[in-house]
Parts: structure tokens; C-alpha cells; sequence
């Protein structure tokens, strides 16, 4: 009679390892994830990989002209000190500042929901043609934008020769208020995005909360601040985010109108990094001085994102 078969364990030797079970799944992820390495190939190379170079070129003295444009030496943390060193670094953060939280924290945000509130009560021929208006200045491009509102508000614009027709002295609103010149006009193309965010927002107010609340006996003031507003603050917050993303990088406008001047008195962080990087040929500052920019945005966005969460429980 045969002998039994023996395990390996009762012959004293190691258990046999279990066959693996997860190569099956892991092939299968392996496959559905194949087809998103083209795109993550590109998102690396178009996307990291200038970011990267970015930081690189900010910790050298690279420079299109002089001394290093001959021989790029690592420099660390120089022109970041520098920076915050320069007066006309912080005078830029100062009007950068001003220009987004005239321009588009108050200007854009509230006009935008002045006028879709207005435009909620409107007939639909005024709503269509209030909004074609609207929109139509905010998709010009923002180099035609410039122009159009340097030739209204200069020394010898529309502005001064309607002044002119009642009588008052002409103003040179590009010399005297240059910053607040540049911000109305930043208003004047980016309000349409507010406008349209804010209308699809109000579109999900239900009319039958504001008709409780019309026939408890709340008006107009109280209904706005303690219903339509409430319910608005989500898309508040978020349009404030957007906004002060787009305001922080705007160059063209500003440059077209005013080229930073009189001076540096309207000369925003996005015209000081074009200064000192082409203007100056200093590479090397000016990225560093491009990235305490992103640096900025990246803050605003962390600020209203932890906002964010909170609004939404209301």
C-alpha cells in the first residue's frame, strides 16, 4: 500500500507562498491607466516642466544681456532677498493690491450682482440688450480694451471734450489718478463674468421663498440681506477667487494705457517683472519676482477656499 502524501509543512519544510491574486487586478489598473499617459506625458513637460525651469532660473543670476548672459552662476536665494530689499518691488505690491480690490473685489463683484438683480426684474428686451452690452465689452480683446478707454480718458479724450460741452476743465485722469484710471476700466471689461455667475445663481433662488417672505411682510432690503443674499454667499466666494486670479495677472490693459507710469504710480507686479526682466534683462529677478506673484495668487486662493466650506452650511 502507498504511503500517504506528505506536505511540505509535515516534512519539516517552509509552507508553499500563496499564489498571488492581485496581479490579475493590477494588470487590469495598469490597463485602464494606459491610455492617460500620453496626456500625463504632456502635462509634465508643458506644465511641471516650465514651472520647475521657473524656480531654476529664479536661484540664478540669468540675464539676456551683461554678465549673465555669458556665464549663469547660482545665485540661491539673492533675488528674493533683493526683492524685499526694493522699494519699487513693495510699491508694486501696493498697487497690485489696490488695483484688485478696487477693480474687482468692489468693482467687478458688486456691479455684477447690481446687475443681475436689475436685470431679474427686467423685461426680456432689456435683459437681452443690457447683456449683449455687458458682454460685449468683456469678450474685446484686453489689448483693444486699453486703447479704447486711453483714448476716452486722456489729455485729449472723449471724457474731456464732453467736460468740456458743461464747461469744466479738462482732466488728465492718466497723469493725475493713474492706478484708479487703469481699475475703472479693468471694471469696465471684467464685469460681465460676475454678472453671468451671479444671474445663474439668482436663476436658483426659488420664487416661492422670496413670495413667503413678501407675504410675512418683508421688503425689498430685508428680503435681499436675509434670503437672496444667504443663499448667494457660495457663488460670491467663488466668483471672488476667479476674479482676483484674473485681476492679479492683467498686463495689457494696464500697459497699453499707461505703461506702469507716470513714473512707477500705476506700475502693478505684473508690469514691475516685465521691467526687470526684459526691459532690464535681468531673467533671473524677474522670474523670482513671477513667482512671489504666483505666490500671492496662491494665497488668495487658499483663503477663499477655506471660506468656501463654511459658506456652503449656510
Amino acid at each position: 500500500m502507498a504511503a500517504p502524501a506528505t506536505t511540505p509543512t509535515e516534512r519539516g519544510g517552509a509552507p508553499a507562498p500563496p499564489a498571488p491574486r492581485n496581479q490579475p487586478n493590477r494588470r487590469r489598473s495598469v490597463l485602464r491607466a494606459s491610455p492617460l499617459t500620453p496626456a500625463v506625458v504632456l502635462l509634465l513637460l508643458f506644465l511641471a516642466g516650465p514651472v520647475v525651469y521657473s524656480i531654476y532660473l529664479s536661484l540664478t543670476n540669468k540675464a539676456l544681456r551683461g554678465e549673465g548672459s555669458s556665464s549663469t552662476e547660482f545665485v540661491g536665494l539673492e533675488n528674493f532677498t533683493e526683492a524685499f530689499t526694493t522699494g519699487a518691488f513693495w510699491n508694486s505690491v501696493g498697487l497690485t493690491l489696490v488695483f484688485t480690490i478696487v477693480s474687482a473685489v468692489i468693482g467687478q463683484n458688486i456691479l455684477g450682482l447690481l446687475l443681475a438683480l436689475l436685470m431679474r426684474q427686467a423685461s426680456k428686451a432689456v435683459t437681452a440688450i443690457t447683456g449683449m452690452i455687458v458682454i460685449g465689452a468683456w469678450i474685446l480683446p484686453e489689448v483693444v480694451t486699453g486703447y479704447l478707454w486711453y483714448t476716452f480718458l486722456g489729455d485729449e479724450g472723449s471724457l474731456n471734450a464732453l467736460l468740456g460741452v458743461v464747461g469744466i476743465p479738462p482732466q488728465d485722469l492718466l497723469f493725475s489718478l493713474p492706478i484708479l484710471a487703469v481699475s475703472f476700466a479693468n471694471i469696465w471689461r471684467g464685469t460681465a463674468f460676475s454678472m453671468l455667475i451671479y444671474t445663474a445663481a439668482l436663476a436658483q433662488i426659488s420664487p416661492e421663498i422670496e413670495e413667503s417672505a413678501r407675504m410675512d411682510g418683508a421688503g425689498p432690503a430685508r428680503r435681499f440681506f436675509s434670503i437672496t443674499l444667504p443663499l448667494l454667499r457660495p457663488s460670491i466666494m467663488t466668483n471672488l477667487m476667479v476674479i482676483t486670479l484674473q485681476t492679479l495677472s492683467v498686463f495689457g490693459l494696464i500697459y497699453i494705457m499707461t505703461t506702469g507710469g507716470p513714473g512707477t504710480s500705476s506700475q502693478t507686479l505684473p508690469l514691475y517683472m516685465y521691467e526687470q526682466a526684459f526691459s532690464y534683462g535681468q531673467l533671473g529677478f524677474g522670474t523670482a519676482v513671477a513667482l512671489l506673484l504666483l505666490l500671492i495668487g496662491g494665497l488668495a486662493s487658499i483663503v477663499y477656499l477655506r471660506v468656501l466650506p463654511k459658506e456652503d452650511k449656510v
